[in-house]
């Protein structure tokens, strides 16, 4: 399995009319997720919520594939 970078979101069992749509229905659950929280609890909330995945995912290879991904374009404080 290799990580798939492509439009990847949907719901069992819901057709949607427009293919954007199940990437907003994320979006919004993802904002909503952190309402009303601190900034620390909202890093620790993205914690739980990268550890859940990625034990959801479980390869080790798609997961170093993510980060990497992740880390590109980002630059270092030091």
């Amino acid at each position: 399995m290799s990580l798939n970078t492509e439009y990847n979101f949907h719901q069992a069992d819901k057709h949607f009319f427009r293919a954007y749509r199940p990437g907003d229905d994320f979006y919004e659950a993802l904002i909503e997720m952190h309402r009303d929280l601190t900034d620390e609890q909202s890093e620790a909330v993205n914690a739980r919520l990268i550890l859940l995945l990625a034990n959801q995912i479980g390869d080790l290879n798609v997961l170093r594939e993510a980060m990497t991904a992740a880390r590109q374009g980002v630059k270092s404080s030091g």
